[in-house]
């Protein structure tokens, strides 16, 4: 069915006419004036979404890194049951990891001393939380930049590339998530890995940590574990017994998340992580935690 003829005047026409009606408030023809322009939002970019740093890292006067001086430590929000992450010694009663390691090069940034941290344990579903109320100072969690957490909460350029796999026992069959469907998979509350599960068709099972989606493996209350590629190797080396299996089939790039009232701190750990880069540190805590060869550093990149 053609349209009426009016519908097919040449486009300049239909332009002429309607700049030439005159609206009167509450007439029908007010209807036709076209809503005001919303602007668009930039593009989100995960791995290039931080603030760059003005040189190398400096305490300002009135810094949030000058408070952070005055209270004489730092605050981090981390886990102590990731391995090889943040996770808690037994043999020595410390708080160790990669990430671990990346706090105490801030800390020795802003006091000249690495161990001036207080260390503050908490979920994945309260990383974000924390930084809002002030509780912690930062947060260094294996934490997933993306682009709804770019809307609550600042984050540092990517420091670890990760990818999301999946875990199981030996003797299992699962060769990818796609083969979980209709069967229960465990993962951390707070974590993108749940959504990632719901949509291949698993039951998500969330718990608080990753060592709890261990244990349920072994008593066989899940078939599998689903989440980054470095923390399930974490896990596999805590049971012999586990394998991973499948492809990375997500990009992870994790960031160390601040307060968007501190712009400036933003950018003071930023310039401390470019010195990681560049004078070996990073590559001397990949090889310390995670293993050999090392990569290079993912490289910094800034929206600004």
């Amino acid at each position: 069915m053609r349209p009426p003829g009016w519908l097919r005047l040449p486009s300049v026409l239909l332009v002429t006419a309607a700049l030439t009606v005159w609206v009167v408030p509450g007439s029908a023809a007010a209807y036709l004036t076209p809503p005001p322009a919303v602007p668009l939002l930039p593009p989100c970019h995960p791995s290039a979404s931080s603030l760059r740093p003005t040189g190398p890292p400096r305490v300002t006067p009135g810094s949030f890194m000058e408070q952070i001086r005055d209270h004489h430590r730092l605050i981090a929000g981390v886990s102590q049951s990731t391995y090889p992450f943040g996770f808690f010694n037994p043999r020595n009663g410390n708080t160790e990891g990669f990430d671990i390691d990346i706090v105490h090069a801030i800390a020795k940034a802003i006091f000249g001393n690495r161990n001036q941290v207080e260390f503050k344990a908490i979920p994945d579903d309260r990383r974000i939380p924390e930084v809002w109320s002030g509780g912690v100072d930062i947060v260094a969690h294996t934490m997933t930049i993306n682009c709804l957490r770019l809307e609550k909460v600042d984050f540092s350029t990517v420091y670890f590339q990760a990818g999301a796999q999946v875990l199981v026992l030996k003797n299992s069959r699962v060769k990818r998530l796609k083969d979980l469907r209709g069967k229960k998979v465990c993962s951390t509350s707070g974590s993108d890995s749940l959504s990632y599960i719901k949509a291949a068709h698993a039951i998500a099972v969330p718990v608080v940590n990753f060592t709890d989606c261990l244990v349920k493996l072994q008593q066989g209350d899940v078939a599998a574990i689903s989440t980054d590629d470095n923390i399930l190797a974490g896990l596999a080396a805590q049971d012999p017994w586990t394998k991973i299996v499948g492809r990375v089939f997500t990009s992870e790039p994790y960031g160390l998340a601040i307060s968007k009232m501190h712009p400036e701190f933003v950018r003071f750990v930023n310039a401390v992580l470019q010195q990681m880069r560049t004078d070996g540190q990073w590559t001397a805590d990949y090889r310390r935690w995670v293993g050999t060869p090392a990569p290079a550093p993912p490289r910094a990149r800034y929206k600004d």
